[in-house]
């Protein structure tokens, strides 16, 4: 019995380390490399084919080091500038030419924000809103909140927007395609917030890495200090890998590397709400959840490479599968999920709302994302989707390969 009792003895330290050093998990897919550039609409189709050689060439770095690249995506320079000088129905026939171009070329296209600050004109608004009614590819953004404080002028026509796009587009999809974003940096990979205001001829990436926390925490079992040491060190071989090729392919083109950003994005099965569940060990929403919030953001930030964008966690409702169902649960809401952005987060992403909501209750959800964002000085962003016809109970009916349909509440 002595013998068996300094066996077990031995044995728990080994126990421990297992636990706590999991295997790796398998790489995450690429979800974006994605480009800056300011269009010249004479010779914007040129331009484009010049970026993709760029993206083309970072993408086959990555193959060969054996990552799948989900998306190449292109940004062009704010919306205003981009149409400057059009009317608006030449305007939309430019911007349709450029959504047509993206589906035969195979790039994702964002015009940037239409108002980047609150004195901004709103019409710009007003015509990005005819735009994404009708056309399935465009990405655009609107800036909320910067250094200089809340656009409040902003957010009113952010609402008129979303409203517009709820009641004029099909199955009100446009809204997928819009964000507004507070105190987001420009260069950031992930869509609809990406921007840039500068000279254009930079690029930057992120992974879809949400399988990796998925594998942490299935490892550490809520082990705070644990999960935190792990998942920095599997996030950061899979960053570091991405800075690598991000400076090879800035030596070997002359264009500038803007840098990764590590926050672990999921789709689907690739789950960041499964990933959570495995550290609390109860739905997503039920307590320890926020903890599990902090757990990943401060692997993320602990990430040694050059960061860009959010830099944080993504919670997209719609986006990721489990994080759908437990809405249709009514296990969280709208209200946890701004909390959880307090200590982490990317804000209020892909959330369903009934159809009927005004442009008065849009108004208070923005505003309350730039005041949480502008007070702690971190990148938030809320991408609305109210359902045109659907009421609180239903089911939303979006045809998407991105969406995972859910119960409004």
């Amino acid at each position: 019995m002595r013998f068996l009792a300094f066996v077990a003895i031995l044995l728990v330290p080994f126990a421990s380390t297992s636990v706590h050093s999991a295997p790796d998990a398998a790489k995450p897919n690429v979800r974006a490399i994605t480009a800056f550039v300011n269009l010249d609409r004479a010779r914007y189709e040129a331009q484009i084919d010049e970026t993709l050689k760029v993206l083309n060439v970072a993408k086959a770095e990555f193959a060969k080091r054996g990552y799948e690249t989900q998306t190449v995506r292109i940004v062009a320079q704010p919306f205003a500038e981009l149409v400057k000088g059009l009317s608006d129905k030449d305007a939309l026939t430019f911007l349709r030419a450029l959504d047509d171009l993206s589906q035969r070329k195979g790039f994702a296209p964002n015009v940037g924000p239409a108002m980047l600050h609150d004195t901004d004109d709103p019409a710009s608004m007003r015509l990005l809103a005819q735009a994404l009614a009708t056309l399935p590819n465009l990405n655009a953004s609107a800036i909320i909140a910067d250094d200089d404080g809340i656009h409040w002028k902003t957010i009113r026509e952010s609402a008129k927007l979303v409203r517009y796009l709820t009641d004029h587009s099909p199955h009100s999809q446009g809204n997928f395609q819009f964000t507004a974003s507070a105190m987001l940096k420009p260069l950031g990979p992930f869509y609809p917030g990406a921007w840039h205001n500068g000279a254009g001829k930079q690029f930057s990436l992120g992974f879809e890495g949400a399988n990796i926390v998925q594998h942490v925490f299935d490892a550490t079992h809520g082990d705070f200090d644990a999960s935190v040491a792990e998942l920095t060190r599997q996030l950061t071989t899979h960053a570091k890998v991405g800075e690598e090729v991000g400076n090879a392919v800035a030596a070997s083109t002359g264009w500038t590397f803007a840098g990764v950003d590590p926050t672990p994005a999921p789709l689907g099965d690739v789950s960041i709400g499964d990933a959570i569940e495995r550290y609390t060990g109860e739905k997503f929403g039920a307590n320890g959840t926020m903890t599990a919030a902090l757990a990943i953001t401060t692997a993320v930030k602990a990430v040694k490479v050059k960061q860009i964008g959010y830099s944080g966690l993504m919670l997209p409702v719609m986006e990721d599968k489990r994080l759908a169902q437990r809405w249709s649960e009514n296990t969280y809401e709208i209200d946890s999920v701004l909390a959880y952005s307090a200590v982490c987060g990317t804000g209020l992403d892909t959330v369903p709302l009934p159809g009927d909501v005004s442009e008065e209750r849009l108004v208070k959800i923005y505003g309350d994302v730039a005041a949480l964002a502008w007070k702690w000085h971190k990148p938030l962003s809320a991408r609305l989707q109210p359902v045109s016809g659907k009421k609180t109970g239903d089911k939303t009916e979006f045809e998407s390969q991105y969406l995972f349909n859910t119960t409004l509440h």
